[in-house]
């Protein structure tokens, strides 16, 4: 295989696999706030959400289950099939981490330990940058 031709499968496959992580991590994260609000089974204290509207972390849970944990998982299987429009959802993935990132530094200030905002803002950043590349169709 030539590697004009191999590049785009690794590009898509490295896509998969980022759509693939951050769906599972998203849904993983985010079931465990839906079942636990408080953030405690999870090590994040209810103290980061002062100053915020929010009482608990039920809603951030259904985002991030949602639109940052199943709709990945989606976008994925989507991805892999070669169906249109896929790379279109894959950016609108990484661009929704991005903003994910964005707000939830805004809110409860930047956490460096564990580094998990400077991790997932960077895996938004490569989503993004690999759904904006050509060629992302699954060849034959």
């Amino acid at each position: 295989m030539t590697d004009a031709r191999r590049t785009p499968r690794l590009r898509l496959r490295a896509l998969v696999g980022a759509m693939l992580l951050q769906g599972l991590s998203g849904a993983f994260g985010g079931l465990a706030l839906l079942l636990d609000p408080s953030g405690a089974a999870i090590g994040i204290p209810l103290d980061w959400l002062e100053g915020s509207p929010l009482m608990d972390y039920f809603i951030p849970g259904f985002v991030l289950f949602t639109a940052l944990g199943v709709m990945p998982l989606i976008v994925a299987h989507r991805l892999w099939q070669g169906r249109p429009r896929s790379s279109l959802a894959a950016l609108s993935v990484g661009i929704a981490l991005l903003v994910w990132i964005g707000v939830e530094i805004a809110v409860v200030g930047y956490q460096a330990e564990p580094p998990l905002q400077l991790v997932y803002g960077v895996l938004g950043a490569v989503i993004v940058a690999l759904a904006v590349r050509p060629t992302l169709r699954r060849e034959p």
